[in-house]
């Protein structure tokens, strides 16, 4: 049996006032933004649907980009996130800080333990020594690791030394100098100051 074809339609092409709704939808409705790395991200809407971002591609799971090719707004609600600082940029992860448990973002491939801006340190910072309360101030954070490091005349690692048992091993090591001192940031260290070395993980920042 033949019969007529059925005259084909075209799909309506979103007007400029749907475009502006996805914006709008991407701000106020309920949707958790979790960063899974490399770029990507998964978005839990309020309907309890899952969906994967590929920021980097601009590319998402969802219906609205699978068939309408739209810049969906789980894509757009990610990139808000991000400029918000509440979720990390491609590249960087979350992470607690060390000493306060505020979250800091970091590279994806970097070691711990993590500081937050407020509890990062530098030369010239004051510090507190957690096992005797000293106070000293910061002569440099060195790259290399606690149990890399050897103690000035012995054969000590400073992670082996005896008060810094209870400290990770695989931390950086901080050179201080008592007493309290002023330090400029690359400045020298004056000769009549002995520098010690401690794990970072030993030191807090003073208030």
């Amino acid at each position: 049996m033949n019969t007529t074809a059925s005259p084909k339609t075209a799909l309506p092409v979103p007007s400029s006032d749907h475009l502006e709704e996805r914006s709008r939808r991407a701000r106020s409705e309920p949707m958790s933004v979790l960063a899974l790395g490399d770029g990507l991200y998964e978005v839990e809407s309020a309907s309890d649907h899952t969906y994967l971002v590929d920021l980097e591609a601009g590319r998402c799971t969802c219906p609205d980009y699978v068939f309408r090719k739209a810049r969906c707004k789980h894509i757009r609600r990610v990139a808000i996130e991000i400029t918000h600082g509440r979720t990390p940029p491609p590249g960087e992860i979350a992470v607690a800080c060390h000493d306060c448990g505020e979250t800091a973002f970091v590279d994806e491939d970097a070691s711990g333990p993590f500081y937050c801006e407020a509890h990062e340190l530098h030369a010239g910072d004051a510090v507190r020594d957690r096992e005797t309360g000293d106070r000293l101030t910061v002569v440099d954070v060195s790259d290399l690791r606690a149990d890399a490091v050897t103690i000035g005349g012995s054969d000590t690692t400073v992670a082996d030394y005896a008060t810094n048992k209870d400290y990770d091993p695989d931390v950086p090591v901080v050179g201080a100098v008592y007493p309290h001192a002023t330090v400029a940031t690359n400045g020298v260290v004056p000769g009549s100051l002995k520098v010690y070395v401690f794990p970072r993980t030993r030191l807090e920042k003073a208030t």
